[in-house]
C-alpha cells in the first residue's frame, strides 16, 4: 500500500498560487505532489506513471528534479509556518516559496514501478530564504539528493 500525506501544505495555499505543474492542486494535468510533516522531517510520496520513463525500467530525471523542487518549496513553507507558531489547518495561509537554486545529484538510476519518497530537512539561512536538503528514495534505495535554495514569493506576485 502506498503511503500518503493526509494534511499537505499545498492544500492550504491560496487558489491563485495552486497551479504549479508539480504540486498545484488546481492543475488538472499536474502531478499533485503533497508535502507534509513526518516528525521533524518533511515527506512527499509519488508513484511515477509510464509516461515518466527515461529508458525502459527507469524514471526520467526531469521528473525527479521536479519532485525534489516542489517538495523543497513545500518544506520551506512548512518550516516557516511552524516557526511562526502556526500549524496546517489553523486557518492561516502558509507562506509561499519559489526556487532560487536547484541542485540535484543523481546517485543511482531510479526504477519505475516503485513508489518514490522525498524526505526533507529545512534550514533558515536568511529571514526570506531557506535551504532544503532533500533525499529521494525508491523503496529503501537512496537514488538522488537535492539542495534547494528557496525564497519567499514576492508580495508583488499577488493579485491586487
Amino acid at each position: 500500500m502506498e503511503e500518503i500525506v493526509a494534511r499537505a501544505v499545498q492544500d492550504e495555499y491560496a487558489d491563485e498560487f495552486s497551479w504549479c505543474y508539480g504540486c498545484g492542486r488546481l492543475n488538472t494535468h499536474g502531478h499533485h505532489f503533497r508535502t507534509g510533516w513526518q516528525g521533524e522531517k518533511t515527506v512527499t510520496y509519488y508513484t511515477p506513471e509510464p509516461e515518466h520513463t527515461a529508458v525502459p525500467g527507469y524514471v526520467y530525471g526531469g521528473l525527479i528534479a521536479s519532485f525534489i523542487d516542489c517538495h523543497s518549496t513545500g518544506s520551506a513553507s512548512l518550516a516557516l509556518h511552524r516557526k511562526n507558531g502556526r500549524r496546517l489547518g489553523d486557518g492561516s495561509e502558509p507562506p509561499r516559496f519559489v526556487t532560487a537554486s536547484l541542485k540535484v545529484d543523481f546517485l543511482k538510476p531510479t526504477p519505475m514501478g516503485v513508489p518514490l519518497k522525498a524526505v526533507g530537512t529545512a534550514e533558515e539561512i536568511h529571514p526570506k530564504k531557506w535551504k532544503v536538503l532533500t533525499e529521494l528514495y525508491a523503496g529503501e534505495m537512496l537514488c538522488a539528493k537535492g539542495e534547494v535554495i528557496t525564497v519567499i514569493m514576492p508580495e508583488s506576485w499577488r493579485k491586487k
